[in-house]
């Protein structure tokens, strides 16, 4: 972000060998996490200005976003992209800022989804999808997640902080329905004090509607969002109110490295799912790594500093350098922020959500 010093590491010094780290022909990082996910920010904007995430205290309206050309190009995205699933990568996400901004954004999913054995999601806010959703599918989109974080206008209003009502979202979550970019995921931060009180009505509305609703935990992501300890609400607390009313029973994972607990209704009315970074870490099956919108690689979503692979691309490098740069990057981390997070850690200036996606 132009108003925040970001260290970034020199990639080039790691170009020239990498042969460690590989697993079964996958990379593997110090801790034996294999790479498998990508996330790519395609855009810095947002129309809404999320407590959580873009508050308006500090996203005003004279925010410095980023220009035009510090931007990945669609080439540009398109080129890392199939070296990422060189290097093991199966699972693309494009994000944001809110991802429906950027301008052609059909043209991008149609280019990425070209790459054979690639799973292609996006998560948006929602308020742009009636618009995109049939648009997004015939480019190659296979699935949506739409952040959704109250049923309530009033509770949903004061959350977004932009006005925006809860019936466009639902209008855009139907529309992604009727357009095949199925199964629909609804992602809902809960915090406390804020919009708690929504969680039932959530957990009712969704219930027996073939999308699957998730509840995240308030996490210390950026430096802008006033997080403190006491307005996390943890997962295991909503799964007891939930249950209370709705009988669960816990599930096992899709895939290894998933980040959600799974949680299905006694009744046969679907599944809910829970993500707790904060009270109970998943670190240590964190195969996920983060592309920012001007081309920094983030290998934690807590991150303080990145990889800047933009200069590589812009500097004539081969694509065999860029991949030995990718594989020296994640063969060296070993994050784990959530397992040690202390109050000294929350206290640290780290990578704003907005800038590589969440």
């Amino acid at each position: 972000m132009n108003n925040l010093v970001i260290p970034l590491v020199d990639v080039r010094s790691l170009i020239p060998s990498l042969a460690a780290g590989e697993v079964g022909g996958l990379l593997a990082d110090t801790r034996g996490r294999r790479l498998s996910d990508l996330r790519i920010s395609v855009t810095d904007h947002c129309n809404f200005r999320c407590v959580y995430c873009m508050p308006k205290t500090v996203f005003g309206r004279d925010y410095p976003y980023l220009a035009h050309g510090e931007l990945l190009s669609f080439e540009e995205i398109l080129r890392i992209a199939r070296l990422f699933v060189q290097r093991g990568v199966r699972k693309i996400r494009l994000t944001g800022g809110e991802p429906l901004l950027r301008r052609n954004i059909e043209r991008l999913v149609e280019m990425l989804a070209s790459i054979p054995g690639l799973e292609l999601t996006l998560t948006t806010n929602g308020s742009l999808l009636r618009k995109k959703a049939h648009a997004l599918r015939e480019a190659g989109l296979q699935r949506v997640t739409v952040s959704l974080d109250a049923l309530d206008d009033a509770t949903f209003r004061k959350m977004n902080d932009v006005d925006f009502p809860v019936a466009q979202v639902l209008d855009g979550i139907a529309a992604a329905e009727a357009a095949g970019l199925a199964p629909i995921k609804v992602n809902m931060v809960v915090k406390r004090g804020s919009n708690d009180h929504a969680i039932l009505p959530m957990a009712r509305y969704f219930k027996g509607r073939g999308q699957i609703l998730r509840f995240i935990e308030f996490m210390d992501v950026g430096a802008s969002n006033g997080w403190k300890l006491d307005e996390v609400m943890p997962s295991a607390e909503v799964v007891q109110l939930i249950n209370a009313e709705m009988p669960l029973e816990a599930i096992g994972a899709n895939y290894p490295g998933e980040v959600a607990e799974r949680w299905r209704y006694q009744d046969g009315g679907g599944e809910i799912g829970v993500i707790s970074s904060v009270t109970q870490a998943f670190c240590s099956s964190c195969t996920r790594v983060r592309l920012s919108t001007d081309g920094k690689l983030y290998t934690c979503l807590f991150a303080q500093g990145g990889h800047d692979l933009r200069a590589l691309l812009r500097t004539g490098k081969s694509d065999e350098q860029i991949t030995a740069a990718i594989g020296a990057i994640w063969s060296a981390r070993d994050d784990r922020y959530s397992e040690i997070r202390t109050a000294a850690t929350t206290a640290q200036e780290k990578i704003e959500m907005s800038y590589i996606g969440g």
